[in-house]
């Protein structure tokens, strides 16, 4: 007898790193409003812990402002650390008090932007911007400030134009050893990590279609590899009870088998012979192709998928992220 509670925990696991893939293929309208169709050149937003003067609300509202500055200059923003962030550090040059009643305070501070390189500790894009708050108290003063910040300026689009040309400078020099480290990768069955290499070869490179049919070709192996993997422990389970405890198990492997997986259709005979014995007991289909979804289109989302669920699992443990900027 097999125990299944160990099957239902190795299965849950599992489902962490592929659920995100699995919704591309379910919900097809959904995720193409989410995810653009190509991979579009992104950067983190990342703002360091407010210090005194700066009350906590400055963070929120700096990193509020560096995101609207990415969206209107064409540049998407990541919810994870990858080698590219933009940030900004406010530093207070001035500060007055004036007479009341009431009385206030004045503030001028010199806000320094910069686009860097985490990995390689490189900073790609600068430029400051001095704003002026008033204020009944120094966080009130501090946050005025920040709020008269600018960002429709040329100077402000200049600046991410330069990160942006920089930064795909970069991957159109190293694209072809990227390509070349996912291909080695997918060798090794590091899919994941390979496709997370893949994914991040932005559009604007030279090589991203070349990068794009390499990625395809790997996430082929991937889902015909986990095809493998899930049809062998869902026969296991079967064959080990052919009643509906047994037919559920089966299906919580099954459950992860993709129509294009070169296996589906083995996968699909066991479910016919699960069906054909627990009946209604089993309430349970395998996955199928929605009418009219692109499925070349869906490919390259789950790649992303799968490559940003490997990035998330990979950030740094380290809070001092942006000591090399000075």
């Amino acid at each position: 007898m097999v125990d299944h509670t160990n099957t239902y925990n190795r299965t849950n696991m599992k489902k962490s790193l592929i659920i995100a893939l699995l919704a591309s293929f379910t919900l097809s309208m959904q995720a193409q409003k989410q995810v653009a169709p190509e991979n579009t050149l992104a950067m983190r937003v990342l703002v360091e812990e407010p210090i005194e003067p700066a009350p906590p609300a400055s963070k929120q509202l700096i990193e509020n402002k560096l995101n609207a500055l990415l969206t209107q200059n064409g540049v998407a923003s990541m919810d994870y650390l990858g080698q590219f962030f933009i940030t900004a550090r406010a530093l207070p040059l001035s500060k007055d008090i004036i007479a009341g009643p009431p009385t206030k305070i004045s503030e001028t501070m010199e806000v320094t932007f910069y686009i860097a390189d985490y990995y390689n500790q490189v900073v790609f894009s600068t430029t400051s911007a001095t704003v002026k708050g008033i204020g009944e108290t120094e966080s009130k003063c501090y946050l005025n400030a920040l709020k008269q910040l600018k960002l429709n300026t040329p100077q402000m689009q200049q600046f991410v134009d330069e990160g942006k040309k920089k930064i795909i400078a970069y991957y159109n020099s190293q694209a072809d050893k990227l390509i070349a480290q996912a291909q080695t990768l997918s060798k090794m069955k590091n899919y994941e990590q390979a496709l997370w290499i893949i994914s991040t070869i932005p559009a604007e490179c030279d090589k991203y279609n070349e990068a794009l049919k390499v990625g395809i070709d790997i996430y082929q192996e991937y889902i015909d590899h986990t095809c493998n993997v899930n049809l062998a422990q869902a026969r296991t389970a079967w064959a080990s009870d052919q009643n509906a405890l047994g037919a559920a198990a089966a299906g919580e492997y099954l459950s992860q088998i993709l129509p294009d997986a070169k296996c589906y259709g083995d996968a699909m005979e066991l479910y016919k012979e699960i069906k054909g014995k627990v009946l209604d007991d089993w309430k349970f289909e395998m996955k199928v192709y929605q009418d009219g979804v692109d499925t070349e289109r869906e490919r390259i989302h789950a790649i992303r998928d799968v490559g940003v669920a490997f990035g998330k699992g990979q950030q740094p443990v380290t809070t001092n992220l942006m000591n090399f900027i000075r």
